[in-house]
């Protein structure tokens, strides 16, 4: 049970980062990363959807917590949406070059962080279903 407890307080833990970056990128757009005061519009909007696409991966874990044993499906789908853009992430750092410290953060979350607690989902709930 304490490992259950572990696992739901560092998943909802991480839950954090979609939820307010994607909500603040919702709200000011590109402008809170990119610092200046106007982009082009059409980057704006993609920004915005792109924040709500985050922000809505956040929510969906956020439902991933409650009986985490038994939301591996959809764990590992919302985990592969994250992996995914992690990579699309490291594609953009190794053609264009390396982006700012946050953003080299939210790499390591991607590729590192994220895919350690997929496989300890994964565990646990093998091991409950042996139990």
């Amino acid at each position: 049970m304490i490992e259950k407890r572990l696992l739901q307080a560092i998943v909802a833990l991480a839950c954090v980062v979609p939820l307010v970056t994607g909500g603040t990128g919702i709200l000011s757009g590109p402008n809170w990363v990119h610092g200046v005061g106007s982009v082009p519009v059409d980057l704006d909007s993609h920004f915005r959807y792109m924040s709500g696409i985050f922000f809505g991966v956040g929510l969906a874990f956020c439902t991933c917590v409650p009986d985490i044993e038994a939301k591996g499906e959809r764990f590992r789908m919302l985990g592969a949406f994250v992996v995914i853009g992690g990579l699309a992430r490291l594609w953009s750092l190794l053609s264009a070059g390396a982006p700012s410290q946050g953003h080299i953060l939210g790499l390591c979350m991607e590729l590192g962080v994220v895919p350690c607690l997929m496989a300890w989902q994964a565990a646990f709930a093998r091991r409950v279903r042996a139990a």
